[in-house]
């Protein structure tokens, strides 16, 4: 639960970088124009095999913004700037990737996250065409599965217009998480900068028929093979998911870290969209251990295209290695 100093500091951080979901333009999403434009992934989807399952990476595009102070909240810049710089990366600015995961499993379609559909930012919006690129149309998936209620993550399930972007799939969301962007008395007493957040969310849930939409205990099964984790900090009730398959897994770790080179690579950081920064801290290091430990293949939202691979030990952190 966050308190008011949490609730504060989350909206004070939202007048450093406009986020998408405190803002209803979005603007997170729009590329800094005197930064360039990021490449997109071409082809936009990636597919691996996980015993009898496939999992496809699909990229909703990516965003370009500059690299402010306030994005590490506990370093300071010099030193966010050398650990890009140590890895070879530009230190001015940062490219957020959004990539959703879709699990087909049987015949049953499990998209994971949605991306912003036509919300977001011009190199943004891009899932259903690479959902299509991979042989699959949005009345094709059964379930959507969302791992937390920020903007970048639930935008997706509906058009500009209000058109349900995949009109035949149910919505499961973690109930804690439901429970408290949908709190009237929460929103109420929300910091003026976070009133965005709470209005963005109904815009998606709100009219969302009740036999359509699931709410789960974080820890429970969601289908055969494919589990929930509670993963809270990022938010409230943030989840990620576990699919296992033939003694095989993988694990979905939303926004465990937005920026892998930054946040895996020092886990003690802490981001500023993080709204339990104490929270999100333990989780993040619970989860890469338990990653490392059981060999698991993993896959981040934000995480560099194609987005899955494996997390290995790196100094007092890990490292993300992309799939080949």
């Amino acid at each position: 639960m966050l308190n008011r100093r949490q609730l504060l500091g989350a909206g004070l951080a939202s007048t450093a970088i406009a986020l998408p979901w405190l803002n209803p333009g979005v603007l997170w999403a729009q590329n800094a124009p005197n930064l360039g434009t990021p490449d997109l992934p071409t082809p936009g989807f990636r597919k691996m095999r996980l015993g009898a399952v496939d999992i496809i990476a699909l990229n909703d595009g990516i965003a370009r913004r500059p690299l402010a102070a306030e994005f590490v909240k506990n370093a300071p810049i010099d030193q966010v700037k050398a650990l890009l710089a140590s890895q070879n990366l530009p230190t001015d600015y940062i490219d957020v990737p959004f990539t959703a995961f879709l699990v087909v499993s049987g015949n049953q379609r499990f998209l994971m996250d949605t991306g912003f559909a036509d919300n977001g930012g011009p190199t943004t919006g891009r899932l259903v065409a690479n959902l299509a690129a991979a042989g699959y149309k949005p009345e094709d998936i059964d379930h959507v599965i969302i791992s937390h209620y920020h903007g970048d993550h639930i935008n997706g399930l509906r058009m500009k217009n209000g058109q349900l972007t995949f009109p035949k799939a149910k919505v499961h969301v973690p109930a804690p998480e439901h429970a408290f962007w949908m709190d009237d008395a929460r929103m109420a007493a929300a910091p003026e900068g976070m009133k965005g957040a709470f209005g963005g969310v109904r815009r998606v849930f709100k009219d969302l028929p009740a036999d359509q939409l699931v709410r789960f205990e974080p820890g429970a099964e969601l289908a055969p093979g494919i589990r929930s984790n509670a993963a809270f900090g990022h938010t409230p009730g943030m989840s990620t998911f576990t699919v296992t398959s033939e003694g095989k897994s993988f694990i979905f770790v939303a926004d465990l870290t937005n920026i892998p080179s930054l946040f895996a690579r020092n886990p003690d950081w802490a981001v500023m969209f993080d709204m339990d920064a104490e929270a999100a801290r333990q989780t993040r290091r619970r989860v890469f251990d338990q990653i490392v430990k059981d060999k698991m293949l993993a896959g981040g939202y934000h995480f560099p295209f194609p987005a899955f691979g494996t997390i290995e030990p790196a100094g007092q952190g890990f490292q993300f290695v992309p799939m080949t």
